[in-house]
């Protein structure tokens, strides 16, 4: 052992002094030695430390009764129409939005209340219609329903791959890419021939409205984009006022059955959802449209939710009873544990009262969120 450096044994036997040299363990025998101990290694996370994590998401919180009160008491919003574009100088849009200032700028500008007035005006043309029912369905219309079956076909085409993780197949980016990559060709089935150059500012809208490729996502905002699409539309005369019980009965019922085929086949995320908390992890606009069908039903209330029978009987001819039973069909558990603000809804008295709410909260909720609206689109249609 004398490449050990040991001290003396007499030496060992003696206490420590604080001018003692320090004290170590021999790696080979054990025992004590002169030499310090070396300093430790660096841990891994030291190495290497991991990514700062940053949340995709806010996490679920409980709704702030403060901004309830104050949606409660905000006036409905009411139904505008909407203005032929004058001139034609189509762009590429982009984003504007940064901070609330600019929510109030867009929400104050002809062009947010425009857009808001073509919600309520979809609202309003369903009001008392069964998806059945016999309505005005123009060329474009038609045009645009074989578009969302074509999409609607390709996810048939394009099936999901194995993958360790749950959520976000990544499958869907190559449908996307599809979608991005045939944008501008599908809008040419729908556009007159003196408005073809408008598909570069359209298609935006449109390719936004499905989700988001990078994260495998979709939310209220995808929607909203989707009615943006719409709304461009109008103002480009592709679509009239004529249209419009149409344009929800037979196009927005097709996409939102789309885009539950998505979320299913492709397990989409929800973007941005609300958890529990929320009125609903990926959809807003059918509950709006949904609860305008019903307004003065003979038999059908708010509270008819919770019967089994009606679900079963009536949700393919009533976009909110449909939002209910898709709901109960990804969700486990008690309804009210997992959807608390739709079991609150039920208790209201009528569907006018549920409509004219849910309104409200949507443009709160939605069109004055900067999170949401921060990805909205400007151009020369819709402008800022």
């Amino acid at each position: 052992m004398e490449d050990c450096n040991h001290r003396p044994h007499e030496e060992q036997q003696q206490p420590p002094t604080s001018s003692s040299p320090p004290i170590g363990t021999c790696c080979k025998c054990g025992g004590p030695t002169t030499f310090a101990p070396p300093p430790p290694s660096p841990s891994f996370s030291e190495i290497s430390p991991p990514p700062t994590y940053r949340p995709i998401r806010a996490p679920a919180i409980p709704p702030d009764p403060t901004s309830q009160r104050a949606i409660m008491l905000a006036p409905i919003p009411q139904s505008h129409p909407v203005p032929p574009l004058q001139g034609y100088n189509f762009v590429t849009p982009t984003k504007r939005i940064r901070s609330t200032d600019d929510i109030s700028h867009f929400h104050n500008s002809d062009s947010g209340k425009h857009f808001l007035g073509f919600i309520v005006s979809l609202s309003d043309s369903i009001r008392g219609c069964k998806i059945s029912d016999p309505c005005h369905v123009s060329q474009t219309v038609t045009a645009i329903v074989s578009i969302l079956e074509t999409l609607t076909l390709w996810v048939d085409e394009i099936p999901p791959v194995q993958q360790a993780a749950r959520y976000g197949n990544i499958a869907y980016r190559t449908w996307h890419e599809k979608l991005v990559e045939n944008a501008e060709s599908l809008m040419m089935k729908i556009l007159h021939e003196d408005v073809k150059q408008a598909k570069v500012e359209i298609a935006a809208y449109f390719t936004d409205s499905f989700g988001n490729a990078s994260r495998i996502d979709y939310g209220t905002g995808h929607e909203t984009n989707f009615v943006a699409w719409l709304y461009c539309l109008a103002r480009l005369e592709e679509i009239v006022e004529e249209d419009y019980t149409a344009v929800v009965s037979r196009v927005f019922v097709k996409y939102i059955d789309l885009m539950r085929k998505l979320q299913l086949v492709y397990c989409l995320e929800p973007a941005g959802s609300h958890g529990v908390w929320g009125l609903d992890d990926y959809q807003f606009l059918p509950y709006i449209f949904g609860a305008s069908q019903l307004i003065d039903h003979k038999y059908m209330k708010p509270k008819s939710i919770h019967n089994t029978d009606i679900l079963d009987n009536f949700s393919k001819e009533y976009m909110y009873l449909a939002c209910i039973v898709f709901i109960r069909k990804v969700k486990k558990g008690a309804f009210a544990e997992h959807s608390p603000m739709l079991d609150d809804i039920s208790g209201v008295p009528n569907w006018n009262k549920v409509n004219t709410g849910l309104l409200k909260m949507y443009k709160a909720e939605v069109l004055e969120k900067v999170p949401i609206m921060q990805h909205f689109l400007f151009g020369s249609i819709i402008e800022w």
